[in-house]
Formats: C-alpha cells, structure tokens, sequence
C-alpha cells in the first residue's frame, strides 16, 4: 500500500554499461514458500541468475523458481521463486537498466501522494518551522 500508510521504497536505476556488467543481489523474503514479482533491475542475463538462501553464493542454492519475460517489456524479469525459507538471494548479471515511463509515473504518484498528504494535513493543523503543531483555532 502506498503513501501515507507506508514509505514508499524506489530502487536505484543503474546507468547502461557499454562494458562490462553489474552484479547484483537482491536479498527477496518469501510469504508462505513463494515469491512473484519483479527483479528490481532490466536487461538481465537469464543464464547468470542464481538463487541460494544465503548472500554471497551460500547456504543451499534453490533451484525451484521459474522465469517470465514480459511481452510489453521485455528488458524486465518476473520472477517465481518456491522453497521453504524465509528468503533467498538472488544473483546475475545486469547490463543496466531501462528507465521507462511506468518508472517516472510511480515517481509522480508518490510526490503526489506526499503533497495531497501535506496539504490534508496543513488543512487541519499548522506546519510551523518545520515541525506539525494542531491548530484549534
């Protein structure tokens, strides 16, 4: 659920590399022996993903997830993982990201969010230097 019921959360974009490849890790938590969702970075490697349920290669290597390319956005990654661990890590190869407009929207959604928070607020108390005061005038 977004703002203001919770902080919204943004991963990092990372800049195309005309050499050379990231590395990452995304340390994902499974609800109930399963995750469904999106890697957090575009243009990935399929055949250097690996899944373990420790970081940095360790602990066992979880070999039951299955991949999906989506047909609108084929640069993404959705990814179903399945195992009996609280969460996993999962390594590959990135050559960096794809910045598209669903990206920028998300932005805007939570600036607005924020706004129509603040101005919701400012309505019903008194912003004063920076700290929130209520206002019973």
């Amino acid at each position: 659920m977004p703002y203001p019921d919770q902080i919204d959360v943004f991963s990092a974009k990372l800049n195309k590399k005309q050499d050379g490849v990231y590395v990452i890790e995304e340390e994902i938590t499974l609800a109930n022996g399963k995750f469904e969702g999106y890697l957090a970075h575009d243009n990935i490697t399929n055949s250097t993903i690996k899944v373990y349920t420790g970081p940095n290669f360790t602990g066992d290597e979880i070999t039951t997830w299955t991949l999906s390319v989506p047909v609108d956005t084929p640069w993404r990654r959705i990814i179903r993982i399945f195992a009996d661990v609280p969460k996993v890590y999962v390594t590959y190869e990135t050559l960096g990201d794809t910045v598209e407009a669903d990206d920028v929207n998300v932005l805007q959604d939570a600036i607005t969010a924020t706004q129509t928070e603040l101005e919701r607020y400012k309505s019903e108390g008194v912003v004063d230097g920076g700290t929130f005061e209520r206002s019973d005038d």
